[in-house]
């Protein structure tokens, strides 16, 4: 398990398949429903726990259900509990980093982000969403972007590749300390990413970058 964030007040789950020969592609595990988001009730062991980064867990799928860019995603069988059958050591992460040249094409940024969306059409061409990387200068920057009323945001500056990206954190174990600290900047070393590439946004058919796993020796 590489992510697990908020979604659609669900969650948005993922991982490497671990097979015989070792580990395999992506799997997103998703709900039938058109978004896709998991409810707490269906990504739970049952003892009513939720999986956390780094369970090795066994998960019952139904069929695959690619959408567009998203081919990882696979239809979970809801009436079987998830199975928590061991935990990866952090160690491992380094050989299961990928080097992709990029996060997907960049240039497109919204207000407060950089680098952090993809027009739908330029997404239709694209086969992947979800990617592990050890990113580089990495902040985490915690306040408001909007009216007041609006909650704080929680982003990740940093580099990779030497391109600079400010993306959204959808990861709320990590969020939560920094959030509880109360607005700021906040360095953060030796970390891995899981960052997702969303579904068309129906507002304005945009993909989005974000941050949905954040995994290393911090203590989330």
């Amino acid at each position: 398990c590489f992510a697990n964030s908020s979604k659609n007040n669900g969650r948005c789950v993922a991982g490497r398949e671990v097979t015989a020969e070792g580990y395999g592609g992506w799997i997103r595990p998703v709900s039938a429903r058109p978004t896709g988001e998991l409810s707490l009730v269906e990504c739970r062991y049952e003892n009513e726990s939720l999986p956390h980064l780094l369970d090795i867990v066994d998960v019952h799928l139904s069929q695959p259900a690619p959408l567009l860019h998203q081919t990882e995603n696979h239809v979970i069988d809801r009436a079987r509990y998830w199975i928590k059958s061991g935990e990866l050591a952090g160690t491992e992460l380094e050989r299961l980093v990928e080097q992709p040249a990029s996060l997907w094409p960049n240039g497109e940024h919204t207000h407060h982000g950089v680098n952090d969306c993809v027009s739908g059409q330029l997404a239709r061409t694209l086969t992947s969403s979800l990617v592990l990387i050890r990113p580089d200068s990495v902040v985490i920057r915690v306040g408001r972007e909007g009216a007041a009323e609006f909650p704080r945001k929680t982003r990740a500056l940093f580099k990779y590749d030497g391109v600079d990206y400010s993306l959204k954190v959808t990861d709320p174990v990590a969020e939560e300390p920094f959030q509880i600290q109360g607005d700021g900047e906040y360095p953060l070393d030796d970390v891995y990413f899981c960052v997702s590439l969303t579904e068309p946004w129906e507002r304005d058919g945009r993909c989005y970058k974000i941050v949905a796993g954040i995994l290393g020796r911090q203590p989330f």
